[in-house]
């Protein structure tokens, strides 16, 4: 035994030593080999038929390691809708592996900053990466034209370059930018349809985001299957109306408490600009349990966390977080996380969860 043991221990030392001599050779086939392999790689085009939901940023403005900010992808048929794009999301797409050239529309909720601050490279991605010979369409409440159109000034010399680099047959001019899609629900409606084609229904209804408005939600329709995102809001009876037996609810979560937490600590610091910050977001936004409550009264399927405030650093947090929510609700219940797969098969009742980082 302790001569097996020793030539173990002399061929782990070579194995060592070759390693180190020959680390640039093992280095460039292992970097070609992975490189292959992410080109490859077809996230999308493996996705059954129905509606399937990438979790593509579940963080907030709240500084979080493991979360971009806001943002949900939608894949049907082959076709990628963007809902809400926050900064770091685009890069998170990528690393989950989605195409941002595959996407048809960027759907957002509301105008803060957090849910529009990586619309830029969104755009750009998906017209240079993509090839697109049009701009991105960007469906959203009245004022969106101006947000787009500031956008596309403050990316106008960066196109120019592009086009000159790579050519006008490889970076098509009509394709780069944004084009507004607004729309306005009037008062006292309940919802519009803002999308209809290929069997794909998308409705739009108002939410409470006050003094944010307009602010929305979307409802997501296509062969018997049904997903609801919330948007930023307080709890609100029109999004159970809203989901009405959906499969999935997509929702925010603001954890009051730890909030309170958090103020506390900025006002004992001395630190009162942030501890009112503290104290304002806790009145537009929806608790854990609060959520846990919208989806019960929505016969919801499924309800998944998003937009998580605070950050959780570490998972021992989770339990504190979703605290109250299992009383609130008995249907499953998920914390969203970054790369999160939610697949609704076409005409069936099943829901189908994967990790996709």
């Amino acid at each position: 035994m302790k001569k097996l043991g020793l030539v173990v221990l002399i061929l782990l030392l070579l194995v060592g030593a070759a390693a180190l001599l020959f680390r640039e050779q093992v280095g460039d086939r292992l970097f070609a080999r992975a490189v292959e392999s992410g080109v490859a790689r077809d996230v999308i085009g493996g996705l059954p038929d129905g509606i399937n939901v990438v979790l593509c940023g579940t963080g907030s403005p709240l500084p979080d390691p493991s979360r971009a900010g806001p943002c949900s992808a939608v894949i049907i048929d082959g076709k990628m809708f963007i809902v809400d794009i926050g900064g770091g999301a685009v890069r998170k797409i990528g690393m989950i592996g989605l195409n941002p050239g595959a996407t048809e529309v960027l759907l957002l909720t509301h105008f803060h900053s957090d849910h529009i601050d990586g619309m830029g490279e969104l755009m750009m991605q998906r017209w240079a990466g993509g090839g697109r010979d049009a701009p991105l369409p960007v469906i959203g409440p009245e004022g969106v034209e101006a947000v787009v159109e500031g956008l596309n000034a403050s990316y106008a010399a960066d196109a120019q370059y592009r086009i000159a680099h790579h050519g006008a047959a490889t970076i098509l001019p009509t394709g780069k930018g944004g084009v507004a899609r607004p729309f306005a629900i009037a008062e006292g409606q309940a919802e519009m349809v803002v999308y209809d084609q290929d069997g794909i229904k998308i409705t739009a209804f108002p939410v409470d985001h006050r003094p944010i408005a307009p602010a929305v939600g979307y409802r997501f329709d296509y062969k018997g299957r049904s997903v609801v995102f919330s948007g930023d809001t307080v709890k609100l009876p029109s999004i159970a109306k809203a989901c009405n037996g959906c499969d999935l609810l997509v929702h925010e979560a603001l954890n009051a408490e730890m909030v309170g937490t958090m103020e506390q600590a900025f006002a004992k610091a001395g630190r009162k600009r942030l501890a009112k910050i503290m104290a304002d977001i806790q009145n537009y936004h929806t608790t854990p349990v609060e959520a846990a409550e919208t989806a019960k009264a929505g016969k919801a399927k499924m309800l998944v966390l998003s937009h998580i405030v605070p950050a959780l650093p570490f998972g021992y947090l989770e339990s504190y977080y979703l605290k109250g929510v299992d009383a609130a609700y008995d249907g499953p219940v998920v914390l969203g996380k970054d790369g999160m797969l939610f697949s609704l098969p076409a005409n069936k009742d099943s829901i189908e969860q994967g990790d996709l980082l």
